[in-house]
């Protein structure tokens, strides 16, 4: 077994996953076969022989969890259940993307893979097995015991992370506390060393439009975050605001910082994905995307898509597998600099 390998997990076998793992390893095939990179697939071995048929490839061999692996390796996540049908949500797929996981988690802590690329689940069939979690952060972090795990998106140079993801936008204020934005400032600036940035810019968007103005739009940005940044400059950080939203992500990509940080989900989000999908013009349909997420503050480093299961074309052939081939660098960069 190298240390090159990376732990990819399928998803929701109903989804766009098991292909977009195909076409990925299609495309790094020649990376594989000179030894550069080892690829062990986790999932359903019923999903990853259709996506075969579907969109070519070769075969790949399965292995269990001890040994030694071949380049490339397929781990059979849990028991098969009732047949999965593709672009269908049930409780199996949410069952066999928990267990992919799970086992990913397990084997980068024991050091056999050197990190956790995550092809997208669908949260609904998720809780309908009976893992109640809101998505992959959550799961990740309860799965390595982590409070304090933190979003990163990132596509080419806009990279965001956020103070707050899944939560209603009325519970932003009081979970954007001191700790928190601190939490996630040092985290960033940590993930952008660890990506080779030695003197990281970041700055932080406001909450409040035009950053309070004053308090006339509220008090957050003004008795909280600013505060908070003070602290952090004063530590010998290099942080910037609260700085207007409807500004910061203009001066992010032209490449005044090296990162945002955001205080909610969409503030965050909107930006990346606007730029990483891209559009057919001729028929208003995205054909392709590109972004990452990286989760921060976990004892394992985790990447992933930045897009869905996409049930609706699932099965098809036309899913891109360019984010998860993007997911796959960047844990690739990330493992080298935390192995060197």
């Amino acid at each position: 077994m190298s240390a090159r390998h990376l732990a990819i997990t399928m998803g929701d076998p109903a989804g766009i996953g098991p292909e977009i793992i195909v076409k990925a390893c299609n495309a790094l095939a020649p990376r594989i076969a000179a030894g550069e990179l080892g690829l062990l697939v986790i999932g359903s071995g019923p999903a990853l022989d259709r996506a075969r048929a579907l969109v070519g490839g070769e075969a790949i061999p399965e292995v269990g969890m001890e040994g030694d692996w071949p380049a490339l390796a397929f781990l059979q996540a849990a028991p098969e259940g009732a047949p999965i049908e593709t672009g269908v949500l049930s409780a199996d797929g949410g069952r066999l993307a928990f267990h992919a996981v799970e086992k990913g988690v397990r084997l980068a802590q024991a050091g056999r893979v050197g990190a956790i690329v995550t092809a997208p689940l669908n949260k609904e069939a998720l809780n309908k097995a009976g893992f109640h979690y809101a998505g992959h952060t959550e799961m990740l972090a309860e799965l390595t015991g982590v409070k304090g795990s933190v979003m990163l998106l990132a596509h080419g140079n806009m990279r965001v992370s956020h103070v707050t993801t899944h939560c209603a936008l009325e519970d932003v204020p009081k979970r954007a506390t001191p700790q928190r934005i601190r939490l996630v400032l040092d985290l960033t600036q940590k993930a952008l060393r660890d990506l080779g940035i030695e003197r990281p810019r970041i700055a932080v968007a406001a909450l409040n439009p035009h950053a309070g103005e004053g308090g006339l739009f509220g008090m957050q940005d003004i008795e909280v975050t600013a505060p908070t940044i003070a602290q952090a400059v004063a530590d010998g950080m290099d942080v910037t605001g609260p700085v207007p939203g409807d500004t910061v992500f203009v001066k992010l990509r032209a490449g005044q910082f090296d990162a945002v940080v955001a205080m909610y989900h969409d503030q965050g989000h909107i930006p990346v994905k606007l730029l990483g999908f891209h559009v057919d013009p001729a028929t208003g349909k995205w054909d392709a995307l590109s972004g990452v997420n990286v989760t921060l503050g976990l004892p394992v480093i985790r990447t992933s898509v930045d897009h869905g299961t996409a049930f609706d074309i699932a099965g098809k052939g036309i899913a891109s597998e360019r984010s998860l081939i993007e997911a796959i660098e960047y844990a690739e960069a990330l493992t080298a600099r935390r192995d060197h």
